[in-house]
């Protein structure tokens, strides 16, 4: 019975790394998977997904306009797909996660997206917040705060290396950019 997954953490716990592994064994075990990342995080190249240990693979990409459900469907029409891996969901909008759903449901592929939980100001994605509400099964990817407790927020630096307190809710970056912090040192980042 296919399901709809959502694996969730804060930067640099390793989503991109566990599904890329997820998808080898699939592969590994004779069968066919579609992978797809978001076109607004383009940091290893259009159309790629890579891990900071120096693994990754190419995919296909999603904007915010296009139909998941018709991505899908269109692509089993060219052959079996076991399942369908969705990197960077945090960018996904709440149509577009229904359009999982409804994939998840109506054409029998189990669904696993890998994203972010919260931005830099502790607030959900959309993306992630409807991931939370209809997904089958959540799973946390952990990581941990410099002091050894859980990770379960993010801080997102300035140029003189403070924590931000405002701004967009998206900007791309990796390890420069984003620390990842428990909740504790993340209030004592941004001053709370």
């Amino acid at each position: 019975m296919a399901k709809l997954y959502f694996n969730y953490s804060t930067m640099n716990a390793g989503k991109s790394t566990l599904l890329l592994q997820a998808a080898h064994n699939y592969r590994e075990g004779g069968m066919h998977t579609y992978l797809i990342t978001a076109q607004l995080d383009n940091r290893a190249g259009h159309g790629k997904i890579a891990s900071r240990i120096g693994i990754g693979e190419d995919a296909d990409t999603f904007g915010p306009a296009e139909d998941m459900f018709a991505k899908i469907a269109a692509r089993q029409s060219l052959g079996p797909v076991a399942c369908v891996f969705i990197d960077e969901a945090q960018f996904l909008t709440k149509p577009q996660v229904w359009q999982l759903a409804r994939a998840v449901d109506d054409l029998g592929v189990p669904v696993m997206a890998y994203g972010l939980r919260v931005d830099f100001q502790g607030n959900l994605f959309p993306g992630s917040a409807a991931l939370l509400a209809w997904a089958d099964e959540m799973r946390e990817v952990r990581t941990i705060c410099h002091c050894g407790k859980k990770a379960t927020m993010v801080i997102r630096r300035g140029p003189d290396g403070r924590a931000l307190r405002d701004g967009e809710q998206v900007q791309i970056g990796g390890n420069e950019t984003y620390v990842s912090l428990c909740r504790r040192h993340w209030r004592a980042e941004v001053g709370q």
